[in-house]
């Protein structure tokens, strides 16, 4: 690089640190008004006396069709009660993730202001990893019993799942579930575009979870993440050499873009690497088209895949 150019290019670090502080100060000026309703405790604290009074108050909660007998065995039951125990050991005092969840807030007033600010509300249920938060327009679903850390001894899952039931991936798991709630799904079928949706999610966990760590927002250990970052020219070569990007096999979405304890290049490497190599290329497109492009975030969402891809100018880091 010619020196000449090191001062230019410190000029434009210092107005985009300055630009970034300029948002987050906007930013922490909203208002928001963050409620948090623990009925994990109102429903496991209470008597089959109170059962009654607790259908009134959180009706969403007990399905018609169900006996009073279910919810009252499921009050008895020993096991229930042992994770009921286990979940107030972790968030006795849930005050942290209360603020977390009122930086998050603000942030979706600011890059969404129609979103409204919704209710939190905190249950134990069936360990269902693949929705342990759910935001649904005014209301958002914390499972608690997911998020226990992953060394528990409640979690008998593969390791590549358990590894995110740590409180610190409760906001990535709220964004991606408001993703979901906001972005149509991708009907693309070719590889590229699997790997920019991915992309398109990790990118609105940037905007909305800035403090949370690239790890993180992918769901990796930091060993992980470094992986992808010490490789990421030589996926890309492989993906390039292999003529995968726009190939529409449904395999690749597996080997490269869902949850996976490893990414599948067929090669000695597949055991040290991580599952979603995929999803993290695609989030570097996705970055590299927003730093390159004047968009916005309805703009990212509505475009399609080949025309992010080569609007991104994207180069592999050596």
């Amino acid at each position: 690089m010619k020196l000449y150019c090191i001062p230019i290019l410190i000029c434009f670090f210092f107005l985009s640190c300055d630009k970034k502080s300029k948002i987050e100060g906007e930013i922490d000026e909203i208002s928001v008004n963050v409620k948090v309703e623990r009925f994990d405790k109102a429903f496991f604290e209470s008597t089959p006396n109170d059962l009654e009074k607790l259908k009134k108050q959180y009706p969403l909660f007990f399905p018609e069709g169900n006996e009073d007998a279910v919810w009252i065995e499921k009050l008895q039951n020993p096991l229930w009660k042992e994770l009921f125990v286990e979940v107030e050991k972790k968030y006795a005092n849930f005050d942290v993730q209360q603020e977390e969840f009122k930086q998050l807030f603000q942030h979706l007033k600011f890059y969404f202001p129609e979103t409204k600010t919704p209710k939190v509300i905190t249950v134990i249920g069936e360990m269902d990893y693949n929705n342990k938060v759910i935001y649904a327009d005014s209301l958002v679903v914390v499972a608690l019993e997911l998020y226990l850390g992953k060394e528990h001894r409640f979690y008998e899952f593969p390791k590549y799942i358990k590894q995110n039931f740590e409180p610190s991936q409760i906001m990535p798991d709220a964004v991606s579930s408001f993703f979901r709630s906001k972005v149509k799904p991708n009907t693309e079928k070719s590889l590229l575009s699997k790997m920019i949706y991915a992309g398109k999610e990790l990118y609105l966990k940037d905007k909305l979870i800035p403090n949370a760590t690239d790890a993180d927002k992918m769901g990796y250990s930091p060993e992980q993440l470094k992986w992808c970052e010490d490789n990421e020219q030589y996926m890309w070569e492989y993906f390039i050499e292999k003529q995968l990007l726009y190939n529409d096999d449904v395999k690749l979405a597996g080997r490269f873009v869902n949850p996976a304890p490893f990414s599948k290049f067929y090669l000695e490497i597949d055991n040290e690497s991580p599952g979603r190599v995929g999803a993290w290329l695609g989030w570097q497109i996705v970055r590299a088209y927003m730093d390159n492009n004047e968009s916005n975030l309805a703009t990212l969402f509505d475009l399609n895949a080949k025309e992010i891809f080569e609007k991104s100018k994207y180069k592999p880091k050596k």
